[in-house]
């Protein structure tokens, strides 16, 4: 085999391994953004900021289902009786802050309306809440927290107006969960020291 020849084999083999390494890149990409999506998804969370620190942090749509979660069952087992019309109205205003009715979320927060889940859920969710406060910048922990606060108080708020006659209304107890969850939040930066 001539210099020529060798020289365009090798040339050959560069812009091979070069295209593979492109094609590669691109793949990690897709499978990125379909992460991304997932996560959107699972939590109706819309701060792609946010997003991208969860993929970087390896925050799968499951356990960003049951952080989303635990503050809703949290409200809903508030006053630590639950009948189905608070569970339907929960539902029902889980559906509209993102939870689909079919998806794993869905089912997951269906089995914890129907059967309440002890207080060790609740600990586990605070502490990964702490544990991603060494992950998350100030204003990501921030945006995670508005949302969830939010939607763990639009669940209360559409239960209580079916409870009361009257849209909106939050019962004390309630009140107290909300404040729990916000507690949690509020401990920003104790888990460092």
């Amino acid at each position: 085999m001539e210099l020529k020849d060798r020289g365009k084999a090798l040339e050959e083999q560069f812009f091979q391994k070069e295209e593979h390494r492109k094609l590669e890149a691109l793949r990690e990409k897709k499978e990125r953004e379909e992460r991304k999506d997932a996560l959107r998804a699972a939590s109706g969370m819309d701060d792609d900021g946010v997003l991208e620190r969860l993929v970087d942090i390896g925050i799968t749509t499951a356990t960003l289902s049951a952080v989303s979660l635990v503050p809703l069952v949290e409200v809903a087992w508030a006053d630590r009786n639950l009948d189905e019309r608070e569970k339907n109205a929960i539902l029902h205003g889980a559906r509209g802050k993102g939870i689909e009715e079919g998806s794993a979320a869905y089912g997951m927060l269906e089995g914890w309306l129907s059967k309440r889940p002890g207080p060790e859920l609740f600990e586990a969710w605070s502490s990964y809440i702490d544990a991603l406060d060494k992950e998350l910048t100030g204003a990501q922990l921030e945006i995670l927290e508005r949302q969830v606060v939010d939607r763990a108080r639009g669940v209360a708020e559409s239960a209580g107006g079916f409870l009361y006659g009257t849209f909106g209304r939050v019962s004390t107890e309630e009140k107290a969960a909300l404040e729990r969850i916000a507690a949690v939040f509020a401990r920003r930066g104790a888990s460092a020291e």
